[in-house]
């Protein structure tokens, strides 16, 4: 069954390139973004890892933990990483889980029969410290993932969890946001929101980023 936006995601046990994962214990009270792709030694997403393995200090900064997913197996994972790290420069810091029984791809629905019904397709699953699923993305073998967008997702999740505001089309981190409609009474607004705002509908209204 697919799983959908506020659902818990489900626990499991797997291999991985740097031993056995348990995943809630491995997550801990960390934000996990889960990626799968297809297999190993796949050119598009050997430059995917590379790229999430440089920000590594960005995930850091926002408390976030990054689990790759191949339905390779171990032995095949280490001899990608090896051509990972010459080839795009960078050490791998985060392990990738092996899935030759498909049974993470099963239980986070990475199986789509109508792309490819024997390999994953190229997820992407943002996972709060709950275990409930916040965002999922799809790409096609043909596009590589944007992760400076995957991370500013992050910063709106964290920000709108923690404010009663929504990020606008384009937001990023230091830009005004929209107050929550639900927001009505005057005095609760002026409480919430000591920057002030502007109101250019009633249901539309601009506030200075919260936390800055």
């Amino acid at each position: 069954m697919a799983l959908r936006l506020g659902d818990q995601v489900p626990d499991f046990t797997q291999d991985s390139s740097e031993g056995n994962i348990n995943f809630y214990q491995w997550a801990g009270d960390s934000w996990v973004v889960l990626f799968s792709h297809p297999a190993d030694f796949t050119p598009v997403c050997t430059t995917e890892l590379g790229e999430v393995a440089r920000l590594k200090p960005e995930f850091d900064k926002r408390n976030v933990k990054a689990l790759a997913l191949s339905v390779d197996d171990v032995e095949s994972h280490k001899g990608w990483i090896g051509d990972i790290e010459e080839t795009q420069n960078v050490g791998l810091n985060y392990p990738i889980l092996a899935d030759p029984d498909k049974k993470v791809s099963d239980l986070y629905d990475m199986i789509h029969p109508n792309a490819a019904n024997t390999v994953t397709v190229r997820s992407v699953f943002i996972i709060d410290p709950q275990k409930k699923l916040r965002l999922t993305f799809t790409y096609p073998p043909s596009t590589g993932r944007n992760f400076d967008e995957i991370l500013r997702v992050i910063d709106s999740l964290q920000l709108t969890d923690h404010y009663s505001v929504a990020t606008p089309a384009n937001w990023t981190e230091g830009d005004d946001c929209v107050i929550v409609p639900s927001l009505k009474d005057p005095e609760v607004l002026k409480e919430k929101f000591p920057k002030g705002y502007t109101e250019i509908k009633p249901y539309l209204r601009m506030t200075p980023q919260p936390d800055k």
